[in-house]
């Protein structure tokens, strides 16, 4: 990372990262190594997160992960803190470990209580960067301690004559704690079907083999505009209601109708603790009738969960757009629940694209987003909605933000700056479409460790090579170090990361390592895990 860029920092995570993830579905948690580090990053949180849970570990990761953070949906990246919207606790920085992260194989760890301060097994965390921005930020959980969903109702609720309850324990979901890696030049589009997108527009020709997804975008480019977006658009969106630990614990978020049987799109963290609590969910609909809804399957490690609501009739689904045509400055915005404030939209642009955003759950599944950053308002209960382009087509969803602000939601110097993340669609309709047919999601390995926050040098070294990997079968080494994948800069190891899992399981990359002072290519055949 460059102390050059203004910004958070990466933020608590262990050093050593396991590129092979745990598989997590409901009721099943990854193994993970935390490490507590005192890192002066600014963290991420997200924006819809399920739980009011602070989590200092990111998820999707047998790596060491720093406990400073809290989890959260929609979180915020600052040079002070960063506050999710799920989970109200704040995090200590731990004392700074030496940064190395796993890129493969799990070993066995110990694993963290989804609160508490973690505890640090297995290999070292991260280590952590100075930053030019003064000290760590504290992460806080946006959730728990803010009262339910919304203190008002924008929209009536017509639910099958049951009187709207307020709980007491309910949280505005943030995705788990993220990291914000500021300077990192990992331009990682990844191999996600070019082929797929139309030269001429930003609509999406395919991918979802499974299901039946709305056609051509709503509006044209050319001439559309927020209202022409807000009003094509607000009839696709969702809030969604997830209540755990019985009534008295929950989480609002928001999501996206996917096709017209039913399927809505929103964040792992949104429902994560419901599902895992067998808790009750329910998704309140444009004319604001609650339907109850089913977990059809979740990817911790991309942080994407579709849901299928029973007996619906009548949704309208988004079309879906590309990311990889979008530009900085381009038009976006972003739709959800903020604060349980349904049907809310927020317009900006884009202000950066294939920026390397790391966050993580209380199950300590740490997810790597190969974000688009962007100034729209977004606020925890924004996590799992929509980022639009001016056509009307979903470019991203919504998942965590960045914030000044060590205190609560409502604080002076909390919620948003103006520095908003979401998950490219690319991404969401690969995890998607692997969840509709099975159940499940995969997500790319190597089989190698790497270290992280090597602020003073260029590229990834690996610290260590797993017997039986694609990575010793590569030639990979110890102390190797990856500049390059597929001809893209790496700038260490987060990048590196990013660069993976842009990828799939089975497919062929190129890595430039240098070995000894001399350059060289080496091809890995990606292998693959679940969760």
């Amino acid at each position: 990372m460059s102390d050059e860029t203004p910004g958070p920092i990466p933020s608590d995570r262990g050093d050593r990262y396991d590129e092979r993830e745990p598989g997590q579905h409901d009721g099943q948690q990854p193994e993970m190594q935390d490490a507590e580090r005192d890192t002066p990053h600014d963290a991420v949180h997200d924006t819809g997160h399920e739980t009011g849970h602070e989590t200092g570990h990111e998820t999707g990761h047998e790596t060491p992960y720093g406990t400073g953070h809290d989890t959260e949906p929609t979180q915020p990246i600052a040079g002070t803190g960063w506050t999710s919207p799920s989970q109200p606790h704040e995090r200590p920085y731990a004392a700074p470990a030496p940064p190395q992260q796993e890129l493969q194989q799990p070993q066995p760890v110990q694993q963290q209580p989804v609160q508490g301060p973690p505890q640090q097994s297995g290999p070292s965390p991260i280590a952590a960067q100075p930053s030019p921005w003064g000290p760590p930020p504290d992460v806080v959980s946006v959730g728990g301690g803010y009262g339910p969903p919304a203190p008002t109702t924008p929209m009536p609720l017509r639910q099958d004559d049951e009187p709207r309850r307020r709980m007491s324990g309910w949280v505005w979901p943030v995705v788990a704690v993220v990291s914000l890696l500021v300077g990192l030049l990992g331009g990682f589009l990844g191999a996600l079907g070019y082929d797929r997108w139309d030269d001429d527009s930003s609509t999406y020709r395919g991918g979802l083999s499974s299901v039946q997804t709305k056609g051509a975008a709503p509006l044209d480019a050319d001439n559309g505009s927020i209202p022409a977006v807000a009003q094509a658009l607000l009839p696709s969106t969702v809030q969604i209601i997830a209540e755990f630990e019985g009534e008295d614990e929950g989480a609002t978020g928001s999501g996206f109708v996917l096709d017209r049987d039913g399927h809505v799109v929103t964040n792992n963290h949104v429902v994560q603790s419901a599902a895992q609590d067998n808790g009750p969910i329910q998704v309140v609909d444009f004319e604001g009738v609650r339907h109850k809804a089913t977990v059809v399957g979740r990817s911790p490690v991309y942080d994407i969960a579709v849901l299928k609501i029973d007996e619906a009739q009548d949704l309208e689904p988004a079309a879906l757009g590309a990311s990889v045509v979008l530009h900085v400055g381009d038009p976006v915005i972003a739709f959800g629940s903020p604060l349980g404030l349904s049907q809310t939209v927020t317009s900006g642009i884009v202000s950066a694209l294939n920026r390397p955003v790391t966050t993580g759950d209380e199950d300590n599944v740490s997810s790597y987003i190969n974000a688009v950053q962007t100034d729209a308002a977004i606020n925890p209960g924004n996590s799992g909605g929509p980022l639009v382009n001016l056509e009307g087509a979903v470019v991203g969803v919504n998942s965590a933000i960045a914030t000044t602000g060590g205190g609560s939601i409502g604080g002076s110097s909390s919620g948003n700056i103006g520095v908003g993340f979401a998950i490219p669609i690319e991404q969401v309709v690969t995890t998607a479409d692997q969840i509709l047919k099975s159940g499940e999601a995969r997500y790319p390995v190597i089989g190698a460790q790497v270290q992280t926050g090597r602020g003073d040098s260029v590229g990834a070294l690996i610290t260590e090579v797993n017997d039986g990997t694609p990575a010793q079968d590569a030639g990979l080494r110890k102390d190797d170090v990856v500049t390059e994948v597929d001809g893209l800069p790496v700038s260490d190891g987060i990048a590196l990361i990013v660069a993976i899992r842009t990828h799939q399981p089975g497919e062929t990359i190129e890595f430039t390592v240098v070995r000894d002072g001399a350059e060289q290519g080496v091809k890995v055949t990606l292998d693959g895990e679940v969760g």
